[in-house]
């Protein structure tokens, strides 16, 4: 696995790197060597802030931690990272499913360790598309109450979804077809 480090707000030393190399690196028997982690870190107010996002063949596998110590956001994002790999493996392997997929991104041994959890959908909700802008879907939401709302882009004329973000920024999510 081969990293691209990235630091906003920071400059990444070389005893940091040294840190995400040891401690990602544990994570390179699940990946091919041609596979690229990128890991960005930056600051705000004194709380340091670790993503690390690892494209797979079929979506991508991404954690971010912030804390008060850049050491520590480091070790907590490892951790889920790490949840979520063996999570994703040991589905993939259960299931029989994307069989070349699996072996383009993972190795072949399962995790027995690793609970699967079923996913239960609970409620489906079916609703009328109104063209709307961005900025309106916002209000939208914030009217509803959600923290994301679906709706159709009056500019683009495609289905799209804005979020609510930490930091009360918003987000929007548009599929490329």
């Amino acid at each position: 696995m081969k990293f691209n480090i990235t630091g906003r707000n920071i400059n990444v030393s070389d005893g940091m790197k040294d840190q995400i190399d040891r401690k990602l690196g544990k994570l390179s028997k699940f990946f091919k060597e041609d596979t690229i982690c990128n890991v960005t870190l930056s600051t705000e107010k004194n709380m340091y802030k670790v993503e690390v996002t690892i494209p797979v063949r079929d979506g991508v596998i991404r954690a971010e931690e912030t804390t008060s110590d850049k050491f520590q956001s480091l070790d907590l994002v490892v951790d889920v990272i790490e949840r979520q790999i063996r999570k994703y493996r040991t589905k993939l392997l259960n299931r029989k499913q994307a069989a070349a997929s699996f072996s383009d991104s993972f190795g072949d041994e399962p995790d027995d360790d690793i609970e699967e959890e079923e996913i239960d959908i609970v409620r489906t909700k079916h609703f009328d598309l109104k063209p709307m802008t961005p900025e309106e879907a916002c209000l939208q939401m914030e009217l509803v109450g959600h923290t994301f709302f679906v709706f159709q882009n009056g500019d683009t004329g495609n289905v799209a979804v804005v979020y609510k973000r930490k930091g009360n920024s918003y987000g929007l999510i548009e599929p490329e077809y």
